[in-house]
């Protein structure tokens, strides 16, 4: 961290033509009466604790690769006797050095924050406001959210009195074996640092550990300063050294010579390797390292759902999503790899298909990454570094290693037919060839279904002229979830950004999405929150303003949380919302139904005579309550109807929404199975036949897992 010289010390400047200058504070806002003995005014400003935080952030930036940008570019916030007075009246004094957006929901400005800090790359983020009590316990789910993924953002609850004029107050927890316990204690085990300003000069400590703690990509996560309501609103004398700009620059370490040489050790001995792209891979802008390493070493690249995107869907070492969700081809490598190098990745329970996947009694593991709570996990060797700098050193150490021509050659050959798999869920059949062969090279090439070339910029997404009229018989009638996201799949190009979090279509996307950019699949899967996409997707847009935005919900997600819609319509952004109607918690409904809980309470319909919720589908129309938010709103009732409302909205200019109501996996063919296991245990003692069987099922599956050690 460095401080600009121009702007601290005794010589620091007495001009206030900044926002929250003297002018803007009155005759008090520097002391004449406080002199040092050689005469001077000394180097301060008199400020409540509100306005000094808020002049703080304005001034705080991150530099990395000599970029540098503001570290809180902006405050989301909904006022309530908490903060008005406080942080409120410091926002209307900061005008316009510190940018306000107003918000719907508490929960929903932290998911905005977090996709504004995601898209950005953790470089940039934002700060929330709330007022006491449930303003500030609505930021709880948002917080784990950012802490769990890893994404910087900076929360600002009020807090109750600290002074205690009257106890209690309006929304005041009162704990009996403790008087300086708040709501906001929930905050602590959600944040990656808590701090209570309970006294002005606080500030001063909390402020610089927080913008710390954000700025470190090793630390990061939500940063709560709890914020009393009265000390926010009361006056102190700041050194002007407080308010100096500062920059964080975020270090690319490298890793230690030692660990070094040992991963390179590893690497040379290893016959089946597999590198297993996570998260950190686009944190630390590590793709095009990624792309050589693999084209040098001949290796193949999986991807969790947060590194999906690391390479493009089209590059020879691309092998697809791992785990869970993940495609036949990774998961058949995953069980032989003797060698699994995970480079910035966390390893949830999603990717090691909870600790059944790498089968191999050989395998050991290699964990790139920047901190070393995550490169320990799997008892593996470690390289605890930035991720691009390790892969480079990495890189440089393995010069004209390759592995066996023999393992490339076979998992090409495994990608192909992967393609072909993801060419026939698009299009809802396969092709009928006009040759009597099966359609399409698998490679992601071939023409998209409704004629566009496949360049990779189109998306090259379906069998095109190998298909017969039987196609165009398919595109007239309702789609199927994977038809949807292959007609999208058709339309967007590399500038396009799909935000989805919960429900089926997490599966969906990192099974079958070609994703074209780096940033271009943007799935928040740590959480995995109902809720998140269209906040989410308003944050995004913000950091990516000339970009095509989508956020992909399903019902049961889109009644969770629409009420950033306003927001989007306030504001202009031209975010596409997208909602798959399939009456009810569809995801839930499948998994239920293979645990032996029979699809028990996942439908949206009324009470049957038997008090079953298995009467007729509620008359819930989503299009036209997304029309009342003030969405532009388009209805598609057929696969040719999508594809027209689809490029409709992405070439509006305003916030759209396009419904379409969707066949479910009950009804029809769509997307390829789990290629591994997921661990939900099951009733290991039960009366019906269905919860039986799933036992049977579980204890087959649970059988396979080990410890890696």
């Amino acid at each position: 961290m460095t401080t600009d010289p121009d702007l601290t010390g005794p010589g620091a400047p007495d001009s206030a033509e900044d926002a929250l200058g003297s002018d803007a504070l009155g005759s008090d806002a520097r002391r004449p009466d406080a002199r040092r003995a050689d005469g001077l005014r000394p180097a301060t400003r008199r400020l409540t604790v509100a306005q000094a935080l808020i002049r703080f952030l304005s001034r705080q930036y991150t530099e990395r690769d000599g970029h540098r940008q503001r570290l809180i570019a902006a405050t989301w916030g909904i006022f309530g006797h908490g903060n008005v007075a406080g942080i409120g009246q410091a926002l209307v004094e900061a005008a316009p050095d510190m940018r306000y957006l107003q918000g719907r929901n508490e929960q929903s400005m932290v998911h905005a924050a977090v996709g504004y800090a995601r898209q950005s790359t953790r470089l940039s983020a934002h700060a929330v406001t709330t007022s006491i009590g449930p303003g500030a316990t609505n930021l709880v789910t948002g917080a784990a959210l950012a802490t769990i993924n890893r994404l910087p953002v900076l929360l600002l609850p009020g807090d109750t009195f600290a002074t205690r004029p009257a106890d209690p107050v309006l929304q005041q927890l009162e704990v009996r074996s403790a008087g300086d316990v708040s709501v906001n204690d929930a905050l602590r085990p959600v944040s990656a640092y808590f701090d209570r300003v309970s006294r002005p000069e606080a500030l001063i400590p909390a402020a610089l550990a927080a913008m710390r703690v954000l700025g470190d990509p090793a630390e990061t996560g939500a940063v709560t300063l709890a914020l009393p309501q009265d000390v926010q609103a009361e006056a102190y004398d700041w050194p002007e050294e407080f308010f100096a700009e500062r920059i964080w620059r975020v270090r690319r370490q490298a890793p230690d010579p030692y660990e070094l040489a040992d991963a390179v050790r590893l690497v040379r001995a290893a016959r089946r390797p597999l590198i297993v792209a996570g998260g950190g891979v686009h944190y630390s802008a590590a793709e095009e390292a990624l792309a050589a390493f693999a084209e040098t070493t001949g290796m193949p690249v999986a991807s969790t759902q947060a590194g999906k995107g690391s390479l493009r869907h089209d590059h020879p070492a691309d092998v697809g999503g791992i785990g869970h969700t993940g495609s036949a081809t990774a998961d058949d490598l995953a069980r032989t790899a003797d060698l699994v190098i995970g480079v910035g990745t966390r390893w949830s329970d999603f990717s090691t298909a909870s600790a059944t996947l790498f089968q191999n009694p050989a395998v050991r593991f290699l964990n790139l990454n920047v901190t070393g709570f995550d490169a320990h996990k799997l008892a593996a060797h470690t390289l605890v570094a930035d991720a691009r700098t390790a892969l480079q050193q990495l890189a440089a150490g393995l010069t004209g290693h390759r592995v066996d021509s023999a393992y490339t050659a076979e998992f090409r050959e495994g990608k192909a037919r992967w393609e072909e798999r993801v060419r026939t869920a698009f299009t809802g059949s396969a092709a009928e060839p006009v040759d009597g062969r099966a359609g399409g090279s698998g490679t992601g090439q071939e023409k998209a279904a409704d004629g566009g070339a496949g360049d990779g910029k189109t998306g090259g997404g379906g069998a095109g002229d190998l298909v017969r009229p039987a196609q165009e018989r398919r595109d007239a009638v309702r789609p199927t979830q994977a038809q949807v996201l292959g007609v999208l799949d058709g339309l967007v190009t590399d500038e396009d950004i799909l935000i989805n979090a919960a429900g089926s279509l997490p599966g969906d996307l990192h099974k079958l999405w070609r994703a074209r950019s780096r940033d271009q699949y943007h799935v928040e899967y740590g959480y995995s929150c109902m809720g998140y996409e269209i906040p989410a997707a308003i944050g995004v847009q913000l950091a990516a303003p000339d970009r095509p935005v989508w956020a992909l919900v399903g019902d049961g997600t889109y009644l969770m949380n629409p009420t950033e819609i306003v927001t989007a319509v306030q504001e202009g952004l031209p975010v596409n919302v997208v909602i798959l109607q399939n009456h009810g918690y569809a995801s839930i409904g499948g998994l239920s139904e293979t645990v032996g809980a029979e699809r028990f309470g996942t439908a949206y319909r009324f009470r049957a005579a038997d008090a079953t919720y298995t009467g007729a589908p509620l008359p819930v129309d989503l299009a036209a309550n997304a029309a009342s938010l003030g969405l532009r709103t388009i209805r598609a009732k057929t696969v040719d109807d999508l594809r027209e409302a689809l490029a409709e909205a992405r070439a509006h200019d305003g916030p759209t929404c396009v419904y379409v109501e969707t066949e479910t996996a009950d009804t029809v063919s769509g997307v390829p199975p789990a290629q591994a296991w997921w661990d939900v245990p099951v009733a290991e003692t039960a009366t019906r036949t269905s919860a039986v069987s799933a036992r049977e099922e579980y204890e087959r599956f649970a059988a396979a897992r080990r410890r890696h050690l």
